[in-house]
């Protein structure tokens, strides 16, 4: 009995993939019914599943299963064609069929349910051809032993298939392929195979390889042999801290020969847990198409990058929030087709999916082109829900006011539905994403569509890491987060590092970089360094920029994440820990905690669209840090300092002009130019041949640069707005430092230069 539990359990493995590949198989054949090719490889797909149910007694499933392979034939054939109410029928036997699959795995049986109407639906659709269709089934069924066992019988059985395949073309392959789907099981009517290799070459082929060349391992076989090979690395890492003080030539030609083979058995590990992204893409063509239909919309689906490999713990983890995406630009971002015509675009909406590698990570867009999110809207909702007061929304830029969709609570349908409407899902798909460390933003473009940006690590077990040590312990970094070192000496190290406002920063390369001292933010006691030298490492949270100050930086090394306990899961500063080659332990640092703790950026991410804007911190009585500088004449401004991300001088012999536009070369970019003077209206000044400060800022994914009269200060103080804004590009004006500034809308400005870029080609 135990032999027959294996066969049903390979059948139903077996099965499950067949069922996979046609979702995605017959969603390709209604965009293009003429596939051949296709239709074949369907119909040997439902082929394969009903001759194993004949074997195994399943006759329910075997019923079903015979009435849809019967319309395929016809399909097939080209005596039916394929059509929206054909594939519907095919994909309701497709889960009827995983139905009684699952009901087979736990009770042994298909179930009760015969599925009768949808049976009828199957044979209406065979038309005229319904009854000839199932008499000749029949037909084939009944001698298909003798056809099959007679050639296994005899020795040279190549004859036999080329005498019979010019007439009966179409009849052939079934009664060989029913055969062939015994042998598979690994019963006694093995003799059947050489038939089936016979008769149907292509498709015995593709078994043959698969059986032969891949196998099926479980799951949490891979996550032991992973755990394993971590202990094996923790083990590397401790034999190559004696190299350092050995001199002995055997002994360190050995360790060299373990670190190559540790490194190697390691990548191979890491490989057989790589899956490509399409395995969970490959469920979204059907969810778009049931969600289209049901909302009476029309929605493409492109895809690029579907090889991409992640780790199979970020693809589990990223399965549902994916999935939730893609929903809510079906419902939210796609407009019905009437709407679509009445704001000039095709009928039929287009949902892309895209995934690349980039420096160390994965990226993930979901694009669509839809109608973007209404920033008026979201803030009329954010501000009945209580998330913020009327005059922080009215003080909001765009970028945050869109990042509010991830406040938990929120949500702009106008009804409850089965697809959303409820205030849940976009806070929960934010949390699991930064839970496997990864980062979301998005990008508005408001009736023309929007754009979901997620980073994510490749792995999470073994991920390369920066040692650093402050007072007496050591402290991992991920890599991934890591920009630059920085070691200031001497005079460097004493007039380097400014103060403003109590708070330290680092001019590098002319931009401010806001300084965090580790051992302050984690309470550790100060150790009398030997040397006067300030060791800098400048990390990366959530695209701001700061350096974290370090007593010690050590080196770079593989390091295994060992999850914290459970008392210590509460801690955001520390993501995890590991195994140092001494055998003691380590704490991997949280970059994105220690910025928030730092006040780098805002502590609250479900209300950071109100916590990072300068003027929204104001009216919570919080001081906020402001750059001053003039425009045109004297005219004082301000904007948050965290929307600056660098600034820069550049000569007059680096602007060049490309179209109307002044540009100038910068960091392997093109960076457009915008003068304030002139967007405001006022006198442009002679700047004598001085070079031109410019406040480089971001928005979306491309970099500006802002060009300004002079940089006067950088503040912080509480910021009370004592009149709303009276032209575009101002967001109020308040009295900072003892004099009237103005405060800028960077958003505003950018978008009115991009229009007036856009104007003349139009």
């Amino acid at each position: 009995m135990g032999e027959m539990d294996d066969v049903v359990s390979e059948f139903l493995v077996e099965s499950h993939e067949n069922l996979d590949r046609l979702d995605t198989d017959l969603l390709a054949l209604e965009s293009n019914p003429n596939a051949r090719e296709m239709l074949a490889s369907i119909f040997r797909s439902i082929h394969t599943i009903k001759g194993t149910c004949g074997f195994l007694g399943f006759g329910r499933l075997e019923s079903l299963t015979h009435v849809g392979e019967n319309l395929l034939s016809l399909l097939r054939d080209g005596k039916v064609g394929v059509d929206n109410e054909t594939t519907s029928a095919l994909l309701s036997l497709v889960d009827a069929t995983r139905r009684m699959l699952g009901n087979i795995e736990r009770q042994g049986n298909e179930g009760p349910d015969e599925f009768l109407e949808l049976k009828e639906t199957l044979t209406r659709l065979q038309g005229e051809f319904a009854k000839p269709a199932k008499k000749a089934a029949a037909a084939p069924a009944s001698g298909s032993a003798p056809a099959a066992i007679t050639p296994a019988a005899s020795t040279p059985p190549p004859a036999a298939p080329s005498a019979a395949a010019p007439a009966p073309a179409p009849a052939l392959p079934a009664p060989t392929q029913a055969e062939a789907a015994k042998p598979s099981l690994g019963t006694h009517p093995a003799p059947a195979a050489p038939a089936a290799t016979t008769t149907a070459p292509a498709a015995a082929s593709a078994e043959h390889s698969v059986a032969d060349n891949s196998i099926r391992v479980d799951v949490g076989q891979l996550d032991k042999l992973m755990n394993l090979v971590g202990e094996l690395v923790l083990a590397r890492n401790q034999v190559l801290q004696f190299t350092t003080s050995s001199s002995d030539n055997g002994f360190l030609a050995t360790t060299q020969r373990l670190n190559l083979i540790t490194t190697e058995l390691q990548e191979s590990v890491m490989k057989t847990r790589m899956q490509p992204i399409s395995n969970v893409w490959s469920k979204l063509p059907r969810v778009v198409r049931d969600l289209s239909q049901s909302l009476g919309k029309k929605i493409r689906v492109e895809m690029d990058g579907k090889e991409t490999e992640l780790d199979k713990t970020i693809l589990e983890a990223i399965k549902d929030p994916l999935t939730h995406i893609v929903r809510n630009s079906c419902d939210h971002g796609i407009e019905t087709p009437e709407v679509r015509a009445q704001r000039g675009k095709p009928a039929e909406g287009v949902l892309h999916l895209r995934a690349f590698h980039e420096g160390g990570q994965v990226i993930i867009e979901i694009s669509d082109d839809g109608g973007g999110i209404d920033v008026e809207r979201v803030k009329r909702k954010a501000v009945a829900n209580g998330l913020l007061t009327q005059e922080q929304a009215s003080r909001m830029g765009e970028r945050e006011a869109c990042m509010l969709i991830f406040a938990a609570g929120l949500s702009t349908a106008s009804a409850v539905t089965n697809v959303s409407g409820r205030g849940v899902g976009m806070d929960v798909v934010r949390s699991n994403i930064e839970k496997t460390g990864g980062q979301v933003d998005l990008q508005n473009r408001f009736l023309e569509g929007l754009t979901i940006r997620i980073k994510i690590p490749l792995t999470l077990a073994i991920i390369p890491a920066l040692v650093v040590v402050t007072g007496e312990e050591r402290f991992a970094i991920p890599q991934v987060s890591l920009l630059e070192l920085v070691r200031l000496e001497g005079e460097a190290a004493r007039k380097g590092i400014e103060t403003i406002e109590g708070s330290p920063v680092y001019r590098l390369r002319g931009a401010l970089l806001p300084l965090v001292h580790l051992d302050r933010e984690l309470g550790l006691s100060q150790r009398a360094s030997d040397d006067d030298a300030v060791n800098i490492v400048v990390l990366q949270a959530d695209e701001r920029h700061f350096g974290l100050v370090v007593d010690r930086i050590c080196d770079t090394e593989e390091i295994v994440v060992k999850p914290l306990g459970k008392l210590l899961k509460g801690l955001s500063t520390f993501a995890g820990a590991t195994i140092m080659g001494d055998g003691k332990v380590a704490l991997i640092l949280d970059v994105m905690g220690i910025a928030q703790r730092a006040r780098v950026i805002s502590e609250s991410r479900e209300r950071a669209s109100v916590a990072s804007s300068a003027t929204a911190s104001a009216s919570e009585g919080e001081k906020s840090r402001l750059l001053l500088f003039s425009v045109g004449g004297g005219q004082r401004m301000a904007a948050a300092l965290e929307e600056a991300a660098r600034l820069e001088e550049f000569s007059a012999e680096q602007i060049e002009t490309s179209g109307q536009q002044r540009v100038v070369q910068y960091r392997d970019d093109i960076l457009p130019l915008i003068s304030l003077a002139e967007h405001f209206g006022k006198r442009v000044s002679d700047t004598g041949g001085r070079p031109l400060p410019v406040v480089v800022v971001r928005e979306g994914e491309r970099s500006y640069g802002l060009v300004v009269e002079r940089i006067l200060d950088i503040v912080e103080q509480e910021l009370k707005v004592q009149r709303r804004a009276p032209r575009a590009g101002l967001q109020g004006t308040a009295v900072i430092g003892g004099k009237v500034t103005d405060l800028l809308d960077i958003t505003a400005v950018v978008r009115r230069f991009e229009s007036e870029c856009e104007a003349p080609a139009s």
